[in-house]
C-alpha cells in the first residue's frame, strides 16, 4: 500500500499516463486506418502499419513509461512486479482511453466506405472463438516476450535496437494472425473501434486471449529465461505469501530512569592494607583566634 501511494505522488506517473494515451491513440490510429485499403489477399501494407507504429511510440516514450501502449504488456509487468498495482491500473485506463480517442479521430477522417468497421477485430468465416482465443494468445505470447527480453537489463550478447525489435516483432505477429482475427494483440486498440463502430462480435477473445498469453509471456522470462533467472526466485514467486501482521502490543507507561552509579570495591584490598589515618584540623573562629594570640603575648611579657 506505501509503495502505491508513493508512486501516485511521483511526478513522472502524471508524465506516463498522457504518454501511454498517445501512444495506443498513435497505433489505433495510424494502424486500424490502413485497413480499409487491405485487399483480400495483401495485408502487407497492415502488417507494416502497425510494426513501423509500435516502433515509434516506443523509441518516443519508453525513457518516460517504458513504451507499454498495451495492456497485455502492462498486466504482464504488473504480474511480475514490475509497476505498482496504482501504476498498471492508470496505465491500462490511459490506453483504453488512447484507443477510443484514436478510433474517434479514424471515424472522423474516414469516407463513408470505411466506416463500416474502422479496423476493427474478427473472427474470419470458418474460424472458431478457440482457434481465435488460440492465436491471439500466441501472438501475444511472442509480443511480450520480445517486450521482456529488449528490457533485460542483464542481458549483454545483444546491443541491437529495441524500439526495431518491438517494431518487427508486431509485424511478424500480424502478418500471422491477419487472415484468422485480424490480429488484435492489443485489447485497447481493440476496444476503441469496437466501442466507435458498435462492432462487438466475440470481443472477449481479445481481452482474454492477449491478457492470458502476455500474462504467461511476462512470468516465464521473468523466472525462467531472464538473464540471472534461477529456479530459487521462481519458487520464491510461486510460494511468496503476505505475512500475518503481528497484533499491535499495548503502549506502556513511560517509567522514569533511574541511574546509580556503582563503585566496586576489591575487599581483599581492604583487609590487607590498613587505611591511611587524615587528621581534619578544624578551623578556629577569628575571634578565638585573635583571644588565644592575645593570651600568648601576656605569658611572653612576663
Amino acid at each position: 500500500m506505501k509503495e502505491n501511494v508513493e508512486d501516485l505522488l511521483t511526478p513522472n506517473l502524471w508524465l506516463a499516463l498522457p504518454a501511454e494515451m498517445l501512444g495506443t491513440l498513435a497505433i489505433t490510429l495510424l494502424g486500424c486506418g490502413s485497413w480499409w485499403r487491405a485487399f483480400d489477399e495483401n495485408y502487407t501494407h497492415v502488417a507494416l502499419t502497425f510494426g513501423l507504429t509500435v516502433a515509434t511510440v516506443v523509441w518516443i516514450f519508453n525513457h518516460i513509461s517504458g513504451g507499454h501502449v498495451n495492456p497485455a504488456v502492462t498486466l504482464a509487468a504488473l504480474f511480475t512486479r514490475r509497476v505498482s498495482i496504482i501504476r498498471g491500473v492508470l496505465y491500462i485506463i490511459s490506453q483504453i482511453i488512447g484507443g477510443i480517442i484514436g478510433a474517434g479521430i479514424l471515424h472522423g477522417l474516414s469516407s463513408a466506405q470505411a466506416l463500416s468497421t474502422l479496423g476493427s477485430n474478427e473472427l474470419r468465416s470458418g474460424v472458431s472463438s478457440a482457434q481465435g482465443f488460440g492465436v491471439e494468445l500466441i501472438i501475444t505470447f511472442i509480443y511480450v516476450l520480445a517486450y521482456f527480453a529488449c528490457h533485460d537489463d542483464k542481458r549483454t550478447d545483444l546491443r541491437g535496437s529495441a524500439p526495431l525489435t518491438l517494431g518487427l516483432a508486431a509485424v511478424a505477429c500480424h502478418l500471422f494472425a491477419i487472415p484468422y482475427t485480424r490480429a488484435g494483440m492489443n485489447p485497447a486498440r481493440s476496444f476503441g473501434p469496437a466501442l466507435i463502430s458498435g462492432t462487438w462480435g466475440d470481443h472477449w477473445v481479445f481481452w482474454v486471449g492477449p491478457l492470458v498469453g502476455g500474462v504467461v509471456a511476462g512470468l516465464l522470462y521473468e523466472y525462467i529465461f531472464a538473464a540471472g533467472a534461477t529456479f530459487a526466485g521462481a519458487k520464491k514467486c510461486l510460494l511468496r505469501t503476505k505475512k500475518p501482521r503481528k497484533p499491535a502490543e499495548p503502549e506502556k507507561a513511560p517509567l522514569e530512569e533511574v541511574k546509580t552509579d556503582a563503585i566496586e570495591i576489591d575487599d581483599t584490598k581492604i583487609d590487607g592494607e590498613e587505611a591511611p589515618e587524615v587528621v581534619v584540623e578544624k578551623e578556629q573562629p577569628a575571634e578565638e583566634k585573635t583571644a588565644n594570640g592575645a593570651g600568648a603575648d601576656e605569658i611572653k611579657k612576663e
